[in-house]
Order: structure tokens, then C-alpha cells, then sequence
């Protein structure tokens, strides 16, 4: 299948695209940032999602996973609600060949801890899954998001290689521990290959630490 996968380039974006290269999927990255991932399979392209007229055309999308996102950035809305909406409204809306579509939110979406803009953008990106999900849901295409809490990553490593603000995160993480990269690729592959009948749903995947012991632990929080 053909797989579109935004921020692209390093992290979670990564993650997930060298994982479907792996599997035999086509993908296009897009990203501000140039390729990291030479691949047969694999087309990258450099442009900005919060600018309509930058989005480049691809035909026959059949998974879309809206992935970029910053975090007190310039612009988190911009770039992590906009963005996602302009992507979704191009390549996903009256797309014949579309199977699944996948959101990347925040376990913030759902807590509402951290920091407001960031909590705001991906509240907005639930709440607008939720539309698009009843859109295409008469075409059988599935829509969901799902909500990560911490995950080991490049993007963390202040917080990982801190000893003690590490261990005050994990002393609110019930299960001690933050998701692998790994996991997050389990996670996305099955909810746009393998489901085929839940949509509308906003996954929490955050190791217990909402549900279980709601405090959030950040640098500058």
C-alpha cells in the first residue's frame, strides 16, 4: 500500500516509515527537513504543512498518518492542528483509494497537562478526527488517534539523560516505563493495516500515567 507519514524525518515519523519499508509498503515522507531514509520505496518531500499551497500532489494515498508536531514551538496550532488539517483535507477527502487514517495526539489531549498550546492543538486534533472519522466512515475508511504519554526518543533526551528529572517522571509513571519507537510502529501498523472496524477512537497509550496517577512532570511546567 502507499503510505503518506508527516515529520518524516526523525522520531516517531521515522519510526514508522522505515517500519512500513520494511513490511513492502510504498511511503512518502513529508517534512520540513530533508530525507533521512534512503530507500527504493521511499519519496521524500520537503515543505511546510501549514501552508496549504505547499502541500506537493500524490496520487492514491491509501494510509495517511498525520504525525508532525512540535512541542513550544513558534506556532504548536499551526503546525500540529493546521497542518494536520490542511494534509487531511488534500490527501484523505475524496480519495477513492484512502483505507485508514491516523492522527498522532498526546496523552495531553486527554489530561490536559502540560503546556496550553500544545494541550489546545492536540485537543483540536481529537476533536477533529472525530470529523473526519464520521465523513468517511460511509466509505469504510477508519479514522482514529492515538494519545502517547512519554516515548523514547531523540526529542527527549533532556528529560531521559537527567537523573533526577527522570526519576521524578518515573516516579508518576505507574509502570515505569516510556514506549519504545518500536511499540509506537506496533501500535500504528495494526490501527491502518490490520483494523478494519474501530473508528472515531482516540487511543491512550501512556503506561498508566492519566488513569492511574494523573501528575505531569516537566522541565519549566
Amino acid at each position: 500500500m502507499k503510505a503518506l507519514i508527516t515529520g518524516a524525518s526523525r522520531g516517531i515519523g521515522r519510526a514508522v516509515a522505515e517500519r512500513f519499508l520494511a513490511l513492502g509498503h510504498e511511503v512518502h515522507g513529508l517534512d520540513l527537513l530533508g530525507a533521512a531514509i534512503e530507500h527504493p520505496c521511499y519519496r521524500h518531500h520537503v515543505c511546510d504543512i501549514r501552508l496549504k499551497e505547499a502541500l506537493p500532489e500524490i496520487d492514491g494515498v491509501e494510509i495517511l498518518f498525520n504525525n508532525a508536531g512540535i512541542q513550544q514551538g513558534e506556532d504548536d496550532i499551526a503546525t500540529n492542528l493546521t497542518g494536520a488539517i490542511h494534509v487531511t483535507e488534500k490527501y484523505a477527502m475524496g480519495n477513492p483509494a484512502l483505507k485508514s487514517i491516523l492522527f498522532n495526539a498526546s496523552a495531553s489531549s486527554v489530561s490536559g497537562q502540560e503546556f496550553p498550546r500544545y494541550v489546545a492543538s492536540k485537543a483540536g486534533l481529537v476533536g477533529y478526527m472525530r470529523n473526519v472519522a464520521i465523513r468517511v466512515a460511509p466509505r469504510g475508511v477508519t479514522c482514529n488517534a492515538i494519545s502517547l504519554g512519554g516515548v523514547i526518543t531523540d526529542s527527549n533526551d533532556a528529560v531521559m539523560n537527567d537523573p533526577e528529572m527522570w526519576r521524578a517522571i518515573m516516579d508518576v509513571t505507574p509502570m515505569k516505563k516510556w514506549a519504545t519507537l518500536s511499540e509506537v510502529c506496533d501500535w500504528v501498523v495494526f490501527l491502518t493495516t490490520a483494523n478494519r472496524s474501530m473508528s472515531g477512537q482516540n487511543i491512550l497509550i501512556d503506561n498508566g500515567e492519566k488513569d492511574l496517577n494523573p501528575t505531569f512532570v516537566w522541565p519549566g511546567y
